[in-house]
């Protein structure tokens, strides 16, 4: 029993060092449960440590249990009253924002420089990021397609998304160092525990 403690701590200890610290994506009203779940799992699989949720059209949905438990426990929630909070909750991290989008400002994921501190916003299954939100962001970004159709589903959209940032700070050694203060990694390390 105190071998599997031991080994449970040092998976716990080798995750939590790999989390990417000023990495995050940002839920604009996504409102399918299945979506949200899987981009909460995509999060956890690529190192984001948080999720910010900004609900200005639609409740957040009712999450099965079963399907997302494990990636709630490892990714924070960070709800968003207003976009004057969400904005400035960003900013306070010196982060560049991105919103998805298939306008003609839209620039290539790969444009992008995803070792920055990096805000990511995916917008409704339907009406894609919210209008009151893109005047605020620093780009507009989105993945190049070559088929009929013209978009992702939201949280395959996210997954790639993510793997292009985690391949960038991959490259960049990333993922090779603790990103955390040790003060930071303490008490990120000591909530982990508690959950464990």
């Amino acid at each position: 029993m105190r071998a599997m403690t031991e080994r449970r701590r040092a998976k716990i200890e080798r995750v939590l060092s790999h989390r990417q610290k000023g990495l995050t994506l940002v839920m604009d009203n996504v409102w399918d449960p299945h979506n949200v779940s899987a981009i909460y799992r995509s999060c956890d699989a690529f190192g984001v440590p948080e999720v910010h949720l900004y609900y200005s059209r639609c409740a957040f949905p009712q999450l099965s249990r079963k399907t997302s438990a494990s990636a709630f426990k490892w990714v924070d929630t960070v709800r968003h009253a207003s976009k004057e909070e969400l904005m400035e909750c960003l900013r306070g991290q010196n982060m560049q924002i991105l919103a998805t989008s298939c306008s003609p400002a839209s620039k290539p994921l790969t444009e992008y420089d995803f070792t920055r501190p990096t805000a990511i916003i995916m917008g409704n299954e339907h009406s894609g990021v919210s209008p009151e939100l893109v005047p605020m962001v620093d780009g507009e970004v989105y993945i190049p397609m070559y088929g009929m159709v013209q978009s992702f589903n939201v949280s395959v959209a996210s997954a790639l998304m993510l793997a292009e940032a985690s391949r960038q700070r991959s490259l960049a050694g990333m993922y090779e160092r603790r990103l955390w203060s040790d003060e930071e990694y303490g008490q990120r390390l000591n909530a982990w525990l508690d959950k464990a």
